[in-house]
């Protein structure tokens, strides 16, 4: 268990963030230039410049074209029709066309905006040919300033690192404290330990408040590697960040508990562990959002105990929101882990 309590904080933090991303970048993207203009060259070397794109270009759109994309060597082909400068100058309706490979839906859609506001950024300047029959009359230019919220420089890492806590402070509760109770099961000292004059609860306690302070203490560490080496905010308050957290570990170290008594061994445990973990995982928000779930799939958020930490920790390190902020996701920890926790000690079965 010290590998895992002390070493893997570091190391998923490390990797993690880095490897799940939703960010686009050094997309390869294949463009055809079939009109050669002064418009469409600026155009190619904008997506040259552009960080997001790795560019390549052909001499027309064939069938060796399409098996670019069939085998995936580019994600995306823009075809620059004959004639689009003159065209487009001239006032004529043109068109792009732009092929994407689907496959991964959400990373289609982001090169689908970013190649649109390349060629907006690009084009928006271009001024027509002068109609001497009619004087040209400009619109009013509008400028649009976007500001961010919360993350400025929509940096994906100050997104991702929460969720990275949140799975890791989860495994301590969950994972370690379910393991080492059945592991005293198969070793057979639980035995030994039942008849002994301690009572119930204090068994628990020694069992289960080791886990808590090691809990805070990956957190507090994944804290620290998020500030120094990924320069993560943190606009709260760290007092509201560990009450919090006290209680969500309180959570999970129950379900752990839980666990534990219907486990007969580490094994039994493990696979029970993984079906709800993967499930907690997956709707608690981390990686998508969960408004945009269905309904059914949010109202069944509600017994996720990872969905209230996940909103919480990003709430408080990226807003600096305070515990009146969120008084519902707190009186819903609470609830939760004193219901879970009561479960699992009636549950736990003894012979004092």
């Amino acid at each position: 268990m010290i590998p895992i309590i002390f070493i893997m904080p570091f190391v998923q933090t490390l990797i993690l963030v880095y490897a799940a991303t939703l960010e686009l970048k050094n997309t390869n993207i294949t463009i055809v230039d079939l009109d050669h203009s002064v418009i469409s060259q600026t155009l190619c070397s904008k997506f040259e410049a552009s960080p997001f794109f790795n560019v390549n270009f052909e001499s027309g759109y064939d069938d060796d074209t399409e098996y670019l994309l069939l085998t995936e060597k580019t994600k995306a082909v823009l075809i620059i029709p004959e004639n689009f400068e003159n065209d487009l100058k001239s006032g004529i309706k043109t068109q792009l066309q732009l092929n994407i490979n689907a496959i991964d839906g959400q990373g289609a859609g982001l090169i689908s905006i970013y190649v649109n506001q390349t060629i907006l950024s690009q084009l928006s300047n271009v001024k027509p040919f002068a109609n001497k029959t009619n004087l040209q009359v400009m619109p009013a230019k509008i400028n649009a300033n976007s500001r961010f919220w919360y993350n400025e420089t929509l940096n994906f890492k100050h997104f991702m690192l929460p969720g990275i806590l949140t799975i890791l402070v989860s495994m301590i509760g969950i994972f370690l404290t379910s393991l080492n109770l059945v592991r005293e099961k198969e070793m057979g000292t639980i035995e030994q330990i039942n008849v002994t004059p301690i009572k119930k609860w204090q068994f628990i306690a020694g069992k289960l408040i080791p886990f808590w302070i090691i809990g805070l203490l990956v957190l507090g560490i994944g804290i620290g590697i998020g500030i120094v080496l990924f320069d993560l905010p943190f606009r709260g308050s760290l007092l509201t960040m560990f009450v919090f957290t006290c209680l969500y570990l309180i959570t999970s170290i129950a379900l752990g508990l839980l666990i534990s008594d219907f486990a007969s061994t580490q094994q039994q445990a493990m696979f029970t562990i993984f079906f709800f973990f993967l499930i907690f995982v997956l709707m608690g928000g981390i990686f998508t959002s969960v408004e945009s779930m269905p309904e059914w799939a949010q109202n069944i958020n509600k017994i996720n105990p990872m969905y209230y930490f996940m909103k919480i920790i990003r709430s408080v390190l990226l807003k600096g929101a305070t515990v009146f902020d969120l008084i519902n996701e707190f009186f819903a920890l609470l609830g939760y882990g004193i219901l879970a926790l009561v479960v699992a000690v009636w549950q736990y079965r003894k012979v004092n």
